[in-house]
């Protein structure tokens, strides 16, 4: 049974847009990750198919306890895989719909005309595996080591190092072992897709962090000083976390909210690995927390990453994507609204950055366009990253000032980040950036990212083969 429950909460994290098959696989603890990978890609190869053989087999309405998606693990390994190995009451369960649901699948065949299982699925799309393939993107820890090297070490590993990219178009070209600095984050390393770090000596020591570039967008386009308070509202799985850790250099106070116990540990063990210090973990949902409270009295910055479709994520695994349903984008679009505009009634609030993994305009430019209205002139958008070349969508007046990401344009993840500022009467409204942006020039209104670390040797944790 463990297998199909670690399957299925693999399958919950990426649908909820907690990361790729990989990195949610191995931060599982199942022990025998491989086949955990196998069995989570060929369910999510099969999605569609699973999904009309659960419909037409009224399965989900006759067990109503069943979840959907250990639902689709357990139809696929009785039907397609190696036939329900283990499994316990669910087995069981499963076994006692069998007949209906190979009398479905081959209903299905008959009505497409196919004899294999194979045939079924829909044909992966020619253009898409190579020039939309996502780079496999490492961020330094600069809470433990320094971008100069990690670049050593990589090069000792065999690894040719490039230099920094100057085109999105060098980062597709990469193949084998060269890897290059990216052109627009300073501290992350860009490898050709297939690399596979999770075993390197430089990740399970906390020194890498394996994250998705528009991931990084968030706490980049943020920002905080060293020294500042910081709200990360929806935290888990922590890659963010620790991000906002690495630009405070550890000097100020992290306070990261999320819901679900085990993401929540998971995350403590990811951050204690990092090097983080100066957070505190709540088990608590964001919207119960009172701004007025006088622990959040200094927060002048949140990141505010919410529950959203995850329409943006590629998971390197050919499937046909089911688009969301327009209730559901309207509950989640509902949700959104609010989460922000609480975030919004902290009282010291001077900055905060919303961003989704999400496609769709109603859960991204509709949210944020909705919220400012509500708040009048309390806040204002800032046209950050000006050189970044995917903007919002015209949804509204000054929605080009919010950042797009995309696997076609910017190689990335599907992403969406809106930076807002106060600026309302009777507050420090800040016509340029705040101190941290001056002091470290990177990504404020008007402003470009930083330049690229120059070359230098620091003796911050070297890590030695």
């Amino acid at each position: 049974m463990a297998l199909y429950s670690a399957a299925a909460a693999v399958l919950e994290g990426l649908e909820r847009g907690d990361g790729g098959i990989k990195s949610l696989v191995y931060n599982s603890r199942f022990p025998h990750v491989r086949q955990l990978y196998a069995l989570v890609s060929e369910t999510l190869r099969y999605s569609s198919v699973l999904e009309k053989l659960l419909a037409g087999a009224a399965l989900l309405r006759a067990e109503k306890k069943l979840p959907l998606p250990l639902a689709k693990v357990l139809v696929y390994d009785l039907l397609f895989g190696k036939g329900l190995k283990c499994g316990g009451r669910w087995k069981a369960l499963a076994r006692r719909h069998r007949a209906r649901l190979e009398a479905e699948l081959a209903r299905l065949k008959v009505q497409q005309k196919v004899s294999r299982n194979e045939d079924l699925l829909a044909p992966v799309q020619a253009a898409c595996p190579r020039a939309c393939q996502v780079p496999r993107y490492v961020r330094v820890n600069t809470l433990k080591t320094c971008v100069d090297d990690a670049i050593d070490f990589f090069k000792r590993q065999g690894y040719s190092y490039l230099g920094k990219a100057a085109s999105v178009e060098e980062l597709r070209a990469l193949s084998g072992k060269k890897f290059l600095l990216d052109l627009h984050l300073p501290e992350l390393l860009v490898f050709p897709p297939e690399t596979d770090f999770h075993d390197n000596l430089l990740y399970t020591s906390g020194h890498i962090i394996l994250q998705d570039k528009a991931s990084c967008l968030p706490a980049f386009l943020l920002s905080p000083a060293a020294g500042s308070h910081v709200i990360d509202a929806c935290a888990a799985p922590g890659n963010k976390t620790s991000h906002l850790a690495a630009i405070l250099k550890n000097k100020g106070q992290i306070f990261a909210f999320d819901v679900d116990t085990k993401r929540l540990a998971t995350m403590n063990t990811m951050l204690m690995r990092a090097g983080v210090t100066g957070f505190q973990l709540a088990q608590k949902d964001f919207l119960t927390v009172d701004p007025r409270d006088p622990k959040y009295s200094k927060v002048t910055y949140i990141l505010l990453d919410p529950s959203c479709s995850g329409s943006g994520m590629v998971n390197r695994v050919p499937r046909e994507e089911a688009a969301p349903s327009a209730e559901r984008l309207q509950a989640l679009a509902g949700f959104q609204r609010k989460v922000l505009s609480h975030a919004l009634s902290f009282p010291a609030l001077q900055r905060l950055v919303y961003s989704t993994c999400s496609l769709h305009r109603e859960e991204n430019e509709d949210v944020v366009h909705a919220v400012l209205q509500e708040w009048g002139s309390a806040f204002r958008l800032v046209n950050a990253f000006p050189s970044w070349p995917c903007r919002g969508l015209a949804a509204f007046s000054g929605a080009e000032s919010c950042l797009r990401a995309s696997p076609a344009d910017t190689l990335t993840h599907g992403f969406f980040v809106a930076v807002l500022e106060r600026h309302g009467e009777g507050t420090a409204a800040p016509s340029s950036l705040p101190a941290a942006a001056e002091e470290n020039p990177q990504h404020g209104e008007g402003m470009e990212p930083r330049a690229a670390p120059k070359r230098r040797k620091r003796k911050k944790q070297r890590v030695k083969e």
